[in-house]
């Protein structure tokens, strides 16, 4: 058992969580009742995971997608009333982690990708203030192979958009809403740019910097840091760690 302050302290450490200017605060989110010993792990923390992970027991929830988001309004009626009621009346506290789990070197959803898909020499770059990483596929493959590979590794099926016939070698990729780093992405010269979500304009950006585009899903390619990270701190503090994958397409 480990006290959620004490937790949280390891994880912003580990994470370097102080150093990044976020959308929303990066830690101890809401402080249970109890020590933790049960550890549940999922993407965001929306009703539906909160419910499922009190009905497992969990003393502690960890996630990507936490709450209090910039912009929004701070009262807890609605729908936020619901999600916060949830979560107190189980007493579990909530932790999140948002861009320091997509940065991290070894346990950051950028870096388990390149483990998933076979991603070699795998290196964060400078491009979208940090967060596209670059590598290179093990053997260079064509679109359709890659975006096969992509649709296995995550289970589901990429949006492809193709920009040419060339085989695909260089890979840069940026998990979640990072479609706006597509031309960033490109000036790197890489073959391809993968990431979670696709908007109206990125088609024709890909199409006229001749990159390929894959959208894999911001849900599924932001599944792995949060995993990583609770299977880093069930074998740091003796957690009993699941994690819980609320089925999401987008």
């Amino acid at each position: 058992m480990v006290p959620a302050l004490e937790l949280a302290a390891y994880c912003d450490a580990l994470l370097g969580a102080r150093d990044f200017d976020d959308y929303c605060p990066n830690g101890l989110q809401v402080e249970g009742t109890r020590p933790i010993g049960r550890l549940v792990t999922g993407v965001t923390a929306s009703l539906a995971l909160i419910e499922a992970a009190s009905a497992a027991g969990a003393d502690a929830i960890l996630v990507h997608h936490g709450w209090f988001w910039k912009g929004e309004a701070p009262c807890l009626t609605g729908l936020k009333g619901r999600r916060v009621r949830a979560l107190m009346a189980s007493g579990a506290s909530l932790l999140a982690y948002h861009l320091p789990l997509d940065a991290h070197g070894e346990l950051g959803n950028n870096r388990q990708l390149a483990r998933l898909l076979d991603i070699a020499a795998p290196e964060p770059t400078g491009a979208g203030h940090g967060l596209v990483w670059r590598g290179q596929l093990a053997r260079p493959l064509s679109g359709e192979a890659f975006a096969e590979q992509v649709a296995v590794a995550l289970g589901r099926r990429p949006l492809r958009i193709p920009a040419g016939d060339r085989p695909l070698a260089a890979i840069a990729w940026c998990s979640g809403a990072a479609q706006g780093f597509i031309q960033e992405a490109a000036a790197l010269g890489v073959d391809a740019y993968l990431s979670g979500e696709i908007s109206e304009q990125t088609t024709h950006l890909a199409r006229e910097l001749g990159i390929d585009y894959f959208a894999a899903g911001h849900h599924a390619t932001e599944r792995l840091g949060v995993q990583a990270l609770g299977d880093c701190l069930a074998a740091h503090f003796g957690l009993d760690h699941h994690f819980l994958d609320i089925d999401n397409p987008a």
